[in-house]
């Protein structure tokens, strides 16, 4: 048979001042009844009132934490009241554990732990739970100071509901028992006190020995002077002076004395640095050249700092400047895809600090890096200038078609007296109109081997250069046989498969 729970709980130790009360309950609340919209306390109206609650619970040992750990603390002491100080002094009462860790010195899982126990005590409920998702700040939980109702019984604290819609943890206190009054004045001296961090025996002692040395120290080495025990000062100027075994004591003039102007034989030395900003240290350094890195480099956007901070740590503390990792960058060569900016930096930063490992290498390859700058800003400009001369300028073709055979022929005249007086055939002259008469005599019949040969390597230079122009000039005007008679089958059919393809958005020409 399983033994009633009452058994299972501790019993409560005694109170240090012999104080008892009437009411003893053992406190704990399950996690589900720690929000205020399910708590059974109700809400302090100050912070002084809520630490009068505090040292009850702690001082009677009303509270055992129900973790079956062989860590953390066993019950609430001077380490979890000065916790509850803390709080008490926020309004609203939202702590971050970093600001708790600050202010009270403890770590980060101890302020955890007393904050749990004060929850499960009934002294904190939850207002709005505190939240960490991954890539946003931080949100710090929000709590509500409250007075658990044991409290209120065992004092005899009468609680009264102002408005009947408002719910129960709004009750306010509006009277006390004869029988509680001297226990609720001893808690409240104990609210007012602070509890301060104490100090471990071992300071103490070692503290108590360093002031007995100093003092001995002090006697040992204390000058024997002539002044009497009632004499303690100099006199600044004449007038009545006490006595001494040694003599009167000179006071000079206040025309000798110093007017405050002149300067100090030991000056102090400034703490302020040249220029008044502090040399950065090794991880300023490296955190800086990061910041500098990321804003440059168009593929490093979006990186942390830390991370780069962390790639750059060997070229930063070779003393490198983010001009110097540019010009490294442009040694190693341009980059043109990206999938994680920082593991790419440090493969291309990898044992940079020893191929320039003197200020006079690191400065040859920025020259050359500003050299590269230069020459493709200039390439830049030159194609913006042609650009601009070819679509903006002023003389625009003409719209009729006859015109335009004109002009090509115009054109074919002025390729034709660059070319030696060779005809040279453009890509206007592909397509003749099937009106236009042939000349007589026109075919590979007319032709001597000689011209024949040449005319073929003059078509497959051009072909080779792109130009399908001859090949299809032949093929519209003669026909496809005497086409191939001229040029050959495997010309003719190479030129007509270009041409085909220029035609088609699959396909691109261009030189190398």
């Amino acid at each position: 048979m399983a033994a009633p729970i009452a058994a299972l709980l501790p019993a409560p130790r005694p109170p240090a001042d012999g104080d008892a009360v009437s009411v003893l309950p053992m406190l704990f609340v399950p996690e589900a009844c720690q929000w205020l919209s399910t708590t059974t306390g109700r809400v302090a109206l100050e912070g002084y009132s809520w630490m009068q609650a505090v040292h009850w619970v702690a001082g009677y040992g009303l509270y055992v934490p129900r973790r079956h750990r062989s860590h953390g603390p066993r019950a609430l002491g001077p380490t979890t009241v000065r916790v509850a100080q803390e709080l008490a002094q926020l309004s609203p009462c939202r702590p971050g554990i970093e600001y708790l860790v600050r202010r009270t010195g403890l770590s980060e899982r101890t302020v955890e732990y007393h904050l749990g126990m004060l929850r499960e005590a009934g002294l904190l409920a939850y207002v709005v739970r505190g939240t960490r998702i991954r890539g946003a700040a931080a949100q710090a939980s929000e709590f509500a100071l409250m007075v658990p109702p044991e409290f209120d019984a065992a004092l005899g604290i009468r609680t009264v509901l102002r408005d009947d819609t408002a719910p129960e943890y709004t009750r306010a206190p509006c009277g006390i028992a004869e029988a509680g009054r001297e226990l609720m004045a001893k808690l409240g001296r104990k609210a007012a006190r602070k509890v301060r961090k104490s100090r471990s025996r071992t300071a103490l002692k070692s503290g108590s020995k360093a002031s007995v040395k100093g003092a001995r120290k002090g006697a040992q080495q204390q000058p024997v002077t002539g002044v009497s025990g009632q004499v303690r000062c100099t006199p600044m100027q004449g007038g009545t002076s006490a006595g001494s075994s040694a003599g009167g004591t000179y006071s000079p003039p206040e025309n000798k004395l110093a007017n405050g102007e002149a300067k100090s034989p030991t000056p102090k030395k400034s703490t302020k640095r040249a220029g008044g900003r502090r040399k950065p240290t090794k991880v300023g350094r490296r955190f800086q050249l990061a910041r500098e890195l990321i804003q440059e480099l168009d593929w490093l956007r979006g990186c942390s700092v830390p991370r780069i901070s962390w790639v750059a740590r060997d070229v930063a503390d070779a003393g490198w400047t983010v001009t110097d990792v540019l010009a490294w960058l442009h040694l190693r060569g341009e980059v043109t895809k990206v999938r994680r900016g920082s593991g790419l930096l440090a493969v291309l930063l990898a044992n940079a600090e020893n191929v320039l490992d003197t200020p006079a290498k690191r400065s040859a390859a920025i020259e050359q890096w500003r050299g590269a700058q230069e020459a493709a800003r200039r390439h830049r400009v030159e194609q913006v200038r042609a650009r601009t001369e070819r679509y903006d300028g002023d003389w625009t073709g003409p719209t009729s078609y006859r015109v335009q055979q004109e002009v090509a022929a115009a054109f074919a005249k002025v390729r034709e007296v660059v070319n030696g007086g060779r005809p040279v055939l453009t890509d206007h002259q592909d397509v003749v109109s099937a009106a236009e008469p042939l000349p007589a005599g026109l075919g590979v019949q007319g032709l001597q081997d000689d011209e024949i040969v040449q005319t073929r390597n003059d078509a497959r230079q051009r072909l080779m250069m792109g130009d399908t122009s001859p090949i299809t000039l032949a093929v519209h005007t003669l026909g496809r046989e005497e086409a191939e008679q001229l040029y050959g089958p495997a010309l003719v059919r190479r030129g007509l498969q270009l041409a085909y393809g220029a035609r088609s958005t699959l396909m691109t020409y261009g030189r190398r």
